[in-house]
């Protein structure tokens, strides 16, 4: 039986596909305030705005595609049971062939309802004011906003606690309640943190190998890592 390595991802590794983060900007994403444009306050304030947000985000992810950090933890899967839960919200790694992603913070090519939250559909196209659920409800992007709840988080912490070795790629560890994520391990399990500016674990009795490089190439050093593992 393969072990089990579960991996949580956030906006580090998306970066070197050319999709921004706002934490390299000083709370600037896309030249936007982030609370203007991913906040329920923002959204009641001016929906159009919002809305072209996303959609400009989704245009963008058409022309991004996965890097040599995605692609290496889809390889890993020919020996590890390999879970990706990723903060991010685009689809970068299943494009690059992981089959087991969880998106803790939503995902831009999905829509929901503003009243019912399991009205879920596929979208593509630019979302606008008028398009509504079956119910005449206005559709919203199915991105999880600051001051909302995180419906996936008691999934991923029963997967981290499953955990035979975790990993930490390409976050900062700044938002929570994913940075927590890792402290639902078992005692003992191994974390490798890959990040060219890592910043400090604390309060975790695990062991933790620091790999300060970027996904691209940290991802790589893991694999060499964990094949001497088993």
């Amino acid at each position: 039986m393969k072990k089990k390595l579960v991996v949580l991802t956030g906006a580090g590794i998306s970066a070197e596909s050319g999709l921004k983060t706002f934490r390299d900007s000083d709370g600037l994403w896309e030249g936007h305030n982030v609370m203007d444009v991913a906040s329920p306050e923002g959204w009641d304030k001016d929906p159009n705005l919002v809305l072209d947000f996303y959609n400009q985000r989704r245009r963008q992810l058409k022309d991004a595609a996965p890097n040599a950090g995605h692609i290496g933890l889809a390889e890993l899967e020919k020996y590890f049971d390999v879970y990706i839960i990723t903060q991010n919200v685009d689809n970068l790694h299943e494009r690059a062939g992981s089959s087991k992603v969880l998106h803790l913070h939503g995902e831009l090519l999905k829509v929901r309802s503003i009243v019912n939250h399991h009205y879920i559909l596929d979208w593509h196209e630019d979302l606008i004011l008028g398009d509504l659920d079956d119910k005449g409800h206005q559709l919203r992007p199915h991105i999880v906003w600051f001051g909302e709840m995180v419906p996936a988080l008691e999934e991923a912490a029963a997967i981290a606690h499953e955990a035979d070795f975790f990993a930490v790629v390409g976050t900062s560890l700044q938002v929570y309640p994913a940075a927590s994520l890792m402290h639902y391990t078992k005692p003992g399990t191994p974390v490798f943190y890959i990040d060219p500016k890592p910043a400090s674990i604390y309060n975790l009795s695990n062991p933790v190998v620091v790999i300060d490089k970027v996904a691209s190439l940290g991802v790589a050093d893991l694999r060499e890592t964990l094949l001497n593992l088993i």
